[in-house]
């Protein structure tokens, strides 16, 4: 048997919990594995691409990091699910608003995800689809918010394959419902639905695209703090 069976991940078998949070900047992930977990081990660094694995109030809990886009965390959510059996997969991340409803700070659920991403050939599903996240994932993290009096905006959110959209992409997405743009959400969701495994997006609004509105370095690592507490507090649920 092959301990370490992907030549993106060194962790061997075992050393990666049920449930992952999948933040993209490996520094993030250190943040919240280092400020919050107990007991932490670095099981992966190849690539600089950090897995954390430790305790948060008694439950094994990893924090790995994703890169950027749809093709960077295709291949970790696959291999997290295929090859180290995860269960569970909550993205925690940021997202450039585009309803003015949705401001900076607001923590927002990716009830589904719309996206034209390239991902979608891997699944004869060419064009533009939308895709859900998993319903236990959903109704536990409202449960979990409404316990921990946390306000937070379950929306329709768009993936992106490019950071910088045209205004009549982003006018698109208006008509459609669409409260904010990011670029992972749709290939974790496509992944998850293939594989019968749960997979949600947790994302707080770090500017506002619609008014130019950006938080500083400070706010936004202190904003990214709080929806991790929330992450957290749902993987811990599970």
């Amino acid at each position: 048997m092959n301990l370490t069976p992907t030549p993106h991940n060194q962790a061997k078998l075992g050393e990666i919990a049920k449930t992952v949070l999948l933040p993209g900047d490996p520094l993030r992930a250190k943040m919240i594995a280092e400020k919050f977990l107990t007991d932490v081990k670095l099981v992966n660094s190849v690539r600089n691409n950090y897995c954390f694995t430790g305790f948060y109030k008694g439950k094994e809990i990893s924090i790995m990091s994703t890169g950027m886009g749809c093709a960077s965390m295709g291949i970790y959510s696959y291999e997290l699910f295929n090859f180290y059996n995860v269960e569970n997969a909550i993205r925690v991340g940021t997202i450039g608003a585009i309803d003015s409803n949705y401001k900076i700070g607001d923590i927002v659920l990716a009830q589904k995800t719309i996206s034209d991403t390239n991902y979608l050939n891997n699944f004869a599903q060419n064009g533009e689809s939308i895709i859900e996240c998993s319903q236990e994932l959903l109704l536990k993290a409202k449960e979990v918010a409404n316990q921990n009096n946390i306000k937070i905006k379950p929306a329709t959110i768009y993936t992106s394959d490019t950071f910088y959209d045209d205004e009549k992409t982003m006018q698109h997405q208006i008509d459609l419902g669409v409260v904010g743009v990011e670029m992972e959400c749709a290939s974790l969701y496509l992944n998850a639905k293939k594989f019968s495994k749960n997979a949600l997006t947790i994302c707080t609004v770090s500017d506002e695209k619609y008014s130019g509105n950006i938080s500083s370095s400070d706010t936004r690592q202190n904003l990214y703090l709080n929806m991790a507490l929330l992450a957290l507090d749902l993987a811990k649920s599970l």
